[in-house]
């Protein structure tokens, strides 16, 4: 059995951070992405409503997994935290702007998020042949 080699793949245009995580992780044709809020490219907190946030979180993971070779559409698996359990209706039909059917695997949690954040999205996509190394 061979290891697989980790690559930490990053553009210009991820998101990055202060705190101590890499926004992707690529092992083999898995690639994990971080906790992907509505932040600048800096990684400052933008405040918004929570279609707002949600789009720029989204926008943000859209960014990190271009950065690994691949795009939404090889998303597995995503963890969505939604502050407001108010919000789980327009988080729902939102996501259908992202995602399709047959929707990839999801869990979903609210309540858990500081008063800085309505919502933060993390994922597993798989690479698709031919990109990975």
């Amino acid at each position: 059995m061979t290891l697989s080699t980790v690559r930490y793949p990053q553009e210009n245009d991820t998101p990055t951070s202060h705190l101590p995580f890499s926004p992707c992780v690529v092992v083999g044709n898995l690639v994990f992405v971080s906790g992907q809020a509505s932040v600048d490219p800096a990684g400052k907190i933008v405040s918004d409503s929570f279609e707002g946030e949600f789009r720029r979180s989204m926008e943000n993971m859209h960014s990190v997994l271009k950065a690994a070779g691949c795009d939404l559409s090889h998303v597995v698996q995503t963890r969505n935290y939604v502050r407001d359990d108010k919000d789980l209706a327009t988080f729902n039909e939102l996501y259908k702007d992202y995602f399709s059917a047959p929707f990839p695997a999801r869990t979903t949690i609210t309540g858990c998020l500081p008063d800085s954040l309505r919502f933060e999205v993390e994922c597993i996509a798989v690479v698709p042949h031919g990109t990975d190394e």
